[in-house]
């Protein structure tokens, strides 16, 4: 199953990718080369056919609990001070994605949608300490009565070049469904209440709408 937003640049993808395998037949003689050349097409559409994968997931809907809203690895557990919406402390926690990972951002808690913009910004690598505040990014904020409010915000990286956010103010927000797409490489930053219970570790790799970030003291 692919994501929505790559059904265009793996149609073209194709394309391109037969169109050479017809003219590489025709005008390469030399056999090793045409062997090479092939390979490299479909190893180029196969990373283009992962990249774009949105995997089934097995969401365990709980409001005392938020998840990881996109596959990657944590790296970043720290007290911060939030001054886009909160203007306060918060526990942020990062994931960063490669390439090869999955992803689909998917919603962290269920409930309603307080907050949703965009900022255009620059390319910085995702994993700059500035990224956060100077790339392209989008910034969404959920609340549910029972767990309280939560920021995740989408960064651009150096090789993202387009963020997709499908969450608007007053939407109603379902626990690990599809939120937005980040295209080829980011990360993500999840802002906390101060008194959460952290349930990941730096380094430890999270799976998106099923890795329990934190749950709630309450």
């Amino acid at each position: 199953m692919f994501h929505k937003e790559g059904h265009k640049i793996i149609f073209i993808t194709l394309v391109i990718v037969v169109a050479c395998f017809l003219l590489v037949d025709q005008f390469i003689a030399i056999n090793w080369l045409r062997t090479l050349i092939l390979i490299a097409l479909l190893v180029f559409l196969i990373l283009i056919l992962q990249f774009f994968r949105n995997p089934k997931r097995n969401t365990q809907a709980n409001d005392n609990q938020v998840v990881s809203p996109v596959d990657g690895k944590v790296v970043v557990i720290e007290e911060v001070f939030e001054k886009e919406y909160f203007n306060d402390k918060r526990l942020q926690v990062s994931v960063f994605m490669s390439p090869l990972n999955v992803h689909v951002t998917r919603y962290p808690i269920g409930g309603k949608v307080l907050f949703s913009k965009y900022h255009p910004g620059k390319y910085l690598v995702a994993w700059h300490p500035k990224a956060s505040e100077e790339n392209e990014r989008t910034t969404v904020v959920v609340e549910n009565s029972t767990y309280g409010k939560v920021l995740y915000r989408q960064i651009a990286g150096a090789l993202a070049k387009r963020i997709v956010n499908y969450a608007k103010a007053d939407d109603k927000a379902q626990q690990g469904a599809d939120s937005g797409f980040i295209k080829f490489g980011s990360r993500v930053d999840l802002f906390l209440p101060l008194d959460t219970k952290i349930k990941v570790e730096l380094n430890q790799k999270v799976r998106g709408g099923e890795s329990v970030i934190a749950e709630s003291n309450a």
